[in-house]
């Protein structure tokens, strides 16, 4: 069966209402958790961007069972990649060994703020592969010396490594991309259902390995506010990914998204509270191969029925999908 994951949306809610809304989905029986890690919100009217990495340590003390990942960390602009390596191990050891550690090539959205300047595309995934490097060479233990093209790195080693390392998972939206999970991820990422991906990624070494899926949901017994809501708070997604990852702010994305229709949201989103669409709507994960997929649901302040919702309808319904592609 595939795994059902929580997404905890920093853009969307406040620290402490995250982790009371990842205590919740715990308690609800979602398979696993994801979190944000933002600078900045997409759009203003999500209203919000804490750290992501306080709300995890705060999740791991809250929670006792339901994993946890970030989804995902960029270690080459905002985050050092030996930085990184230090607060995935801690949390690691704080979760009990429930962490997981997704990295991408970042957004200009959120790392602009250190002010080098946004990489060209090609840059950005040759920046994430030296990251990868350096953050496996620290969990390996002992002191790391490196000095590479985009990163250095004087003696440093991590004094509190887990037993057993967080996995590393790598975000993928092409060839390139897919090619370097499948070298250096134990897992891969996406926010498509698309097949070539994850065929791209077996064929670069990935057969056998994890794959996370994630989709955006809004569920309300009013179909017309949950479109309304879906619209307001997520109409910056219909840009793609080529687009959204070189925008710089809220206000880009504003005026960017400024012709999306409520109904063009609505066709990604499933919105209502029609369990069949939505199962119908994970269902291209599924059969595309995908072994988890995250769930995000629209609207900070609308994630207590939500929960109740999905430990009550949704994820049984959901329980009775199975997947044709290799699980992780």
């Amino acid at each position: 069966m595939v795994r059902i994951g929580y997404t905890m949306m920093t853009e969307q809610a406040g620290p402490r209402e995250l982790v009371e809304h990842v205590v919740g989905a715990e308690r609800a029986g979602f398979d696993f958790s994801v979190t944000s890690d933002h600078y900045f919100p997409w759009l203003a009217e999500q209203g919000h961007s804490p750290y992501a990495w306080s709300v995890l340590g705060a999740a791991a003390q809250a929670t006792s069972r339901i994993p946890l990942m970030t989804y995902v960390t960029c270690p080459t602009m905002r985050y050092h990649p030996a930085v990184v390596a230090q607060k995935a191990a801690t949390m690691q050891l704080l979760s009990g060994g429930r962490f997981r550690l997704g990295l991408g090539s970042g957004e200009n959205l959120n790392e602009h703020v250190v002010g080098p300047g946004w990489p060209a595309a090609h840059v950005r995934l040759e920046m994430l592969e030296e990251a990868v490097e350096i953050i496996r060479a620290l969990f390996e233990g002992g002191s790391v010396n490196h000095h590479g093209q985009y990163f250095d790195v004087e003696n440093a080693r991590l004094w509190d490594l887990p037993a057993d390392p967080p996995p590393i998972g790598v975000a993928v939206s092409g060839g390139k991309s897919c090619d370097l999970a499948g070298r250096l991820a134990d897992l891969v990422i996406a926010i498509e259902p698309e097949r070539e991906l994850l065929d791209a990624f077996d064929r670069a070494g990935g057969a056998g390995k994890p794959r996370v899926g994630q989709l955006p949901v809004c569920y309300d017994p009013d179909r017309d506010a949950a479109v309304k809501r879906a619209h307001e708070q997520f109409r910056w997604s219909a840009g793609g990914w080529k687009v959204n990852a070189e925008l710089p702010g809220p206000a880009s994305f504003d005026q960017a998204a400024q012709h999306v229709r409520p109904e063009d949201v609505a066709e990604s989103v499933p919105c209502g509270d029609d369990v069949d669409v939505f199962v119908d709507a994970v269902r291209p994960f599924v059969e595309a191969g995908f072994s988890e997929v995250a769930l995000v649901q629209v609207g900070g302040r609308h994630q207590e029925p939500f929960l109740e919702w999905a430990q009550s309808t949704l994820l049984p319904a959901l329980r009775d999908l199975g997947t044709d592609g290799p699980a992780g």
